[in-house]
């Protein structure tokens, strides 16, 4: 009875010892994937981490890297940050305009063992405003990004379904065995985004004033897709200060063209926004950029359709 008792503990321990090598087995790729077997992507900011959710669906764990009201313009990666970069399956971010520490912290990336997705790389983008380094009297830090391309091209649906498309065939690339998984997704969102766009065009098809202010310039891929015209009061950096020169320019501006709205964002100082409004006597109203949703608005099911279509609303009360 003895000699079977030892026997069994002998067997018991190889049991123990097979289950806690397999525990520590699965603990390692859990640590890489966040779920065993998942694909770990990891996004800059909030337009890709919801065009990237959208297209990995169910097969993958889609993170945020810039907190939910950070405004991405002004953001640098911590040590933090570059380890979950460099530890993800794939990372998606605009492009090197926005993101503009991304060719340094890429430089520390294994490209070989992690597909790195710039959304925006196959468009085009535009210049800057003209007055984007207006205001060079003001004080600006060592940190201050200036922009001499315009990187906000997620804010025109079509360009959006362009992102989209390049998220997809970088998944579909690295991942061929879900590439039926990935299109069917990504098909999905884009007739959404499709639908956003037929919504702007037939809202602005037999607008006579076509002309809207916004507090900084990130509407011009819009307004180029649907015909209308971009005035901004900052440049392309939200936190840019205009010089006198230039709020006289606007106030003028809006005079003469009758504008009735001035747009401002609740993730930026909108103070500028609200002093010239004041001043001319118009209409506020937000016109939201989607650089930074917080968590607390996407808890409420906010996420770029809905926002988009908000800002369609928002538009229409000086579009008509």
């Amino acid at each position: 009875m003895r000699k079977n008792s030892w026997k069994y503990s002998i067997g018991m321990l190889l049991v123990i010892m097979m289950f806690t090598l397999t525990a520590c087995g699965q603990t390692k790729e859990q640590d890489k994937t966040g779920k065993s077997g998942t694909i770990k992507v990891v996004t800059t900011f909030y337009p890709m981490y919801d065009f990237a959710k959208n297209v990995v669906g169910d097969a993958g764990e889609v993170q945020l890297l810039i907190p939910s009201g950070t405004e991405p313009h002004d953001y640098e990666p911590s040590a933090k940050d570059i380890a979950k970069i460099t530890d993800a399956d794939v990372v998606v971010y605009n492009s090197h305009e926005l993101e503009t520490w991304v060719k340094d912290v890429l430089e520390n990336v294994d490209e070989k063992k992690v597909a790195v997705v710039e959304a925006a790389g196959s468009i085009d983008l535009m210049e800057g405003t003209a007055h984007e380094h207006d205001g060079e009297e003001a004080d600006h830090d060592e940190h201050d990004h200036d922009h001499e391309l315009d990187p906000h091209v997620w804010l025109d649906p079509v360009l959006a379904q362009k992102e989209v498309e390049a998220i997809r065939d970088a998944l579909v690339k690295k991942y061929p065995d879900k590439k039926e998984t990935f299109e069917k997704n990504a098909a999905t969102y884009i007739e959404k985004l499709k639908g956003l766009d037929t919504e702007y065009k037939e809202a602005f098809a037999n607008a006579k004033n076509k002309t809207f202010v916004t507090q900084h310039a990130a509407f011009g891929y819009l307004a180029k897709q649907y015909g209308l015209t971009q005035e901004s009061i900052a440049g392309i950096s939200p936190d840019q200060e205009p010089s006198p020169s230039r709020l006289a320019e606007l106030k003028k501006y809006i005079e003469e063209h009758n504008v009735s709205v001035i747009y401002f964002e609740t993730s930026a100082s909108s103070k500028v926004a609200k002093t010239l409004a004041r001043e001319t006597n118009v209409e506020l109203a937000v016109l939201n950029p989607l650089e930074s949703i917080t968590q607390k608005e996407q808890d409420k099911g906010e996420d770029y359709i809905s926002v988009m279509k908000a800002n369609l609303e928002a538009l229409k009360k000086s579009i008509k």
